[in-house]
């Protein structure tokens, strides 16, 4: 039997399709991180890219089990590789303050249509995406110490060796 609204399903799938779109696009920054001689910032956006693919397999996982039909839509290229660290990660916080807006239109609907169960489970993201707003601005405010890239190496070369720990300290903060 089919528990959620038809309009429901369409915005459930629709950000299913964003989570992915964020995944490959960590994934893509990862790439270009390595490339570029960062192989801690590399990582860290790999593992952003598993935790957005976790996330799109929640609402798959949600929306079949509430009698919807999980859909996967083709995804865009992501955009081109960015010009510094600084701007990767602002492009990063647009994304996931964007990600945060489309979570709360979701909460906004299941508020509308008095479907409490899609809004208790909606409540876990927007909780993951105030943590996750909260680390990529820590990241950019440790960027912005550092200052100039091209002028502080060793700065950017102990930032990609603890980078990680900043994920764990928001991960179990």
């Amino acid at each position: 039997m089919k528990r959620i609204s038809d309009a429901m399903e369409s915005q459930l799938n629709a950000q299913l399709t964003r989570e992915l779109e964020a995944s490959q696009y960590y994934l893509s920054l990862s790439a270009w991180a390595e490339v570029k001689g960062f192989p801690g910032i590399a990582k860290f956006l790999f593992t952003h890219s598993n935790e957005e693919r976790g996330h799109a397999l929640k609402f798959f996982t949600y929306i079949n089990q509430r009698g919807g039909h999980a859909r996967i839509h083709a995804l865009p290229t992501p955009a081109g590789d960015p010009e510094t660290l600084l701007a990767l990660f602002e492009s990063i916080l647009n994304q996931e303050v964007n990600n945060s807006d489309e979570i709360g239109k979701l909460v906004d609907l299941a508020l509308e249509e008095r479907d409490h169960a899609t809004n208790s489970f909606l409540q876990w993201f927007v909780t993951e995406q105030l943590e996750e707003e909260a680390l990529i601005n820590n990241v950019l405010d440790q960027l912005k110490v550092i200052g100039n890239e091209k002028a502080d190496r060793g700065g950017l070369y102990e930032f990609d060796r603890n980078i990680q720990s900043i994920h764990q300290e928001f991960s179990n903060g």
